[in-house]
């Protein structure tokens, strides 16, 4: 079964190319054109991947990212017209995976497309194998179920906050600079930025620290990186 991909657009110009380039490369397509109907689509479990506009009629982008995100963890990625970097921070603080802006090339956007899925199915597939828990401090993650406790609170991370997380954990006291941790994350072929790392991180400790303020697990190692520290 190929891949089904879920484009919330509101402009039928973008969504056609969109799907006409996805659908060459054996990808199932639907298109939804307004906020509430592209979140309650994303919310039937029928795709594997969403490609989300920020201006919609109804709801805008970042709020069904969030609303999807906390239900789902396939990859997000979000589309911006701006060319600051304020959306994309917002995007990826809502849980978006990838970020691209408009106009775009089709073709840059399949790759981006096929790098998220091959790193999701990648991530499922090994999880599917042998079960790997790590427990440090009062932090409890489980990578088959890609469930996190801390203390007996879960926390629902999304696909590259619980990647993140999971590599740090199994590699504690390590520092790792921001080049290693995207490299090691997104991959070789990911064609995004180091400057998401912080934004991430910055989740993560929301999540799972008692004060994200004054971290105890998610160190800084300023001019080098970041650790988990035990």
């Amino acid at each position: 079964m190929n891949p089904k991909i879920l484009i919330i657009e509101d402009d039928p110009d973008i969504s056609e190319i969109e799907k006409d380039y996805l659908e060459l490369n054996d990808y199932e397509v639907v298109i939804t054109e307004t906020g509430p109907d592209g979140m309650k689509e994303a919310l039937t479990g029928n795709y594997n991947l969403i490609i989300l506009d920020i201006m919609l009629p109804g709801m805008d982008g970042f709020d069904v990212c969030r609303n999807i995100r906390d239900k789902l963890d396939i990859p997000i990625m979000m589309l911006t017209a701006r060319k600051t970097d304020i959306d994309k921070i917002r995007g990826l603080g809502f849980g978006a995976d990838d970020y691209m802006e408009k106009p775009f090339s089709p073709s840059v956007l399949v790759a981006k497309v096929k790098s998220q899925l091959a790193q999701y199915f990648r991530l499922k597939n090994n999880n599917n194998s042998e079960t790997q828990k790590i427990m440090i401090g009062n932090v409890n993650l489980d990578s088959k179920t890609r469930r996190v406790f801390v203390d007996q609170d879960e926390k629902v991370l999304p696909n590259k906050e619980f990647q993140l997380l999971e590599f740090l954990m199994m590699n504690p006291d390590m520092v790792f600079s921001r080049e290693t941790l995207y490299e090691r994350i997104w991959g070789m072929d990911s064609m995004g930025s180091t400057s998401t790392i912080p934004v991430h991180i910055n989740r993560l400790r929301e999540a799972i620290e008692e004060d994200p303020a004054n971290p105890k697990h998610l160190i800084t190692v300023w001019g080098v990186g970041y650790k988990f520290r035990p």
